[in-house]
């Protein structure tokens, strides 16, 4: 398959103080999610080169990149999403959606805060990206980590393994220190994180899945089909966080 990548399109150098001021904005506000984006573009170099050419080489990568579907509005549609069978990936999606007050939009529009600063090329590189974006949430629910701060430390660091890139190592990495000073068993918040990166080196990858399927298959089904294991050590440092007070919440740390 010939990638797509605009002539104009330069390599990006990774620049460490600027990620930093970014994540001491992040951890300042913990719902800011433009800055995400701001630190994923400071650390990830060239990651988004060599993972289209990755996925441009496998049969599954190429089928993804061919079609170009766009996901949120598949994922924003939640009447039809609720007309699935009790217990499919769709109906657990827009129950975690409503419930924490997300949308595929939402998380759109966060990202065009960056974009506004940046050209966009409409490439191969840009739908990627967009890709992984959009998956963010349906790896919540995949995975069984919730959207408290310790579920978002660990959702980065599953997805790690398939999406690439340093800069969701440094905010996973970070976050959990962060997260530890809270913690009356700090070792519990690192073991979390070393889990979900065991977990999902373990899983296939979701960037590279037919959605519109996958939102249609039993949630059971689809964490054994894709090797998706239980959360045993968030859900412990969970339980340990909640013993002092901790809500969850992005904004107790």
């Amino acid at each position: 398959m010939e990638i797509h990548i605009h002539p104009k399109r330069k390599r990006s150098l990774i620049r460490p103080l600027k990620a930093a001021g970014h994540m001491k904005r992040l951890l300042a506000d913990k719902e800011d999610t433009e800055q995400v984006f701001h630190i994923m573009e400071a650390l990830n170099g060239n990651n988004m080169f060599r993972k289209v050419r990755q996925y441009s080489k496998t049969e599954i990568g190429r089928a993804m990149m061919d079609r170009r579907r766009y996901l949120p509005a598949i994922l924003d549609d939640h009447d039809r999403l609720k007309k699935l069978p009790e217990n499919t990936v769709g109906r657990a999606y827009v129950a975690f959606m409503e419930r924490e007050g997300l949308s595929a939009a939402g998380l759109v529009e966060e990202s065009e805060k960056w974009w506004d600063h940046h050209e966009k090329f409409d490439d191969d590189i840009d739908f990627l990206g967009c890709r992984f974006r959009d998956t963010h949430d349906l790896y919540h629910v995949l995975t069984g980590y919730g959207r408290d701060e310790l579920g978002e430390i660990s959702v980065l660091g599953f997805s790690h393994a398939h999406n690439g890139g340093f800069g969701n190592l440094f905010i996973s990495y970070i976050g959990a220190w962060d997260l530890s000073k809270l913690a009356p068993e700090p070792h519990l918040v690192r073991a979390s994180l070393r889990e979900a990166r065991r977990n999902g080196r373990a899983a296939n990858a979701l960037v590279t899945e037919d959605i519109v399927a996958l939102l249609r298959e039993p949630l059971a089904d689809a964490r054994e089909r894709m090797n998706i294991s239980e959360p045993i050590a968030y859900k412990a440092a969970l339980a340990s966080l909640k013993a002092i007070g901790y809500d969850g919440k992005l904004s107790a740390a």
